[in-house]
């Protein structure tokens, strides 16, 4: 049995549900991407399409059209894949890792699967007037900001700050404030940079995720939806006028993570038969499905 915690808020931020302790910080990962894009705006960046935007609060796949995104990005503020602090890695889409293995490729800064998020940190710096160089440093202008505005969202302080695996600085929060972060960019005024950031994900969720992803399948099959991912077991989504969901698997397994994610959706009015494909998590043995991976029982009581 998987074990974890849950939140469902209502439009108004209150909770309707818990399950486990919601209140203990925790580290979202990338699913804190969306409100650090908001300080990213804040500082000035201008994204030139709804698309650098969404892969700026993204975690993407590593396939063709996002390191392009992301290199495009770079070059329109005079920088190239060198000024990347993230790592380099392969492709996380299997087709393109394949392809590149074949090729005798090496891994690239560019593939990562944050190098948007990174690429649009470096815009910011540049539009601010900030240096590039120690931008992931947490005294840095930049990181100061995103650790405010985190805060500012949450509703609570920033508990923990530690070096996420991008090399970022990743923020502990408590899932209670990681839902209610991402609930305000759907309920912002239009215009603003929460409102921004909510349109740009939910009308490109490709470039959020990629192909395959239930990021990217999920942002298609609900209107209006805005969810984000995050490793270690972590899921966050939001519903304008409805709420949001957040969760955090105590194993940070991925077997467990889109039933739970389902459940809390479905109390936020998402019917059942639209949620679905990833209400259900099969298990295989051999060459048969013997088994699948459900919400528990806690989840619906």
């Amino acid at each position: 049995m998987h074990r974890g915690s849950l939140v469902v808020l209502g439009a108004d931020g209150t909770v309707l549900f818990s399950a486990g302790n919601v209140g203990r910080p925790v580290l979202p990962r990338s699913a804190n991407k969306p409100v650090q894009a908001t300080a990213l705006l804040a500082a000035g960046w201008s994204p030139r399409s709804g698309e650098e935007l969404a892969i700026g609060a993204g975690s993407h796949t590593g396939e063709d059209g996002h390191r392009e995104l992301a290199e495009a990005m770079l070059t329109a503020v005079g920088l190239t894949a060198a000024d990347l602090g993230c790592p380099p890695a392969l492709p996380q889409h299997e087709a393109t890792r394949a392809a590149w293995l074949a090729a005798g490729r090496h891994p690239e800064r560019l593939a990562m699967n944050c190098s948007g998020k990174h690429a649009a940190m470096l815009s910011a710096c540049v539009a601010a007037g900030w240096p590039t160089e120690g931008y992931l440093a947490r005294e840095h202008p930049l990181q100061q900001a995103i650790e405010a505005r985190l805060a500012d969202a949450a509703g609570e302080p920033v508990a923990a700050v530690v070096v996420d695996g991008c090399g970022a600085p990743q923020h502990a929060l408590s899932l209670t404030g990681l839902a209610r972060g991402v609930l305000s960019l759907v309920a912002a005024d239009e215009g603003s940079p929460g409102r921004a950031v909510a349109d740009a994900m939910r009308a490109n969720p490709w470039f959020v995720a990629g192909s395959g992803r239930e990021d990217t399948d999920l942002m298609r099959a609900v209107p209006g939806l805005l969810v984000k991912g995050g490793a270690d077991g972590v899921h966050v989504a939001a519903l304008p006028g409805a709420g949001a969901v957040a969760l955090k698997l105590d194993d940070g397994g991925d077997r467990g993570r889109t039933p739970a994610l389902a459940a809390g959706l479905r109390r936020l009015g998402v019917p059942a038969e639209v949620l679905a494909p990833w209400a259900r998590t099969p298990v295989s043995g051999g060459e048969a499905v013997v088994g699948e991976v459900v919400e528990s029982a806690a989840l619906n009581a």
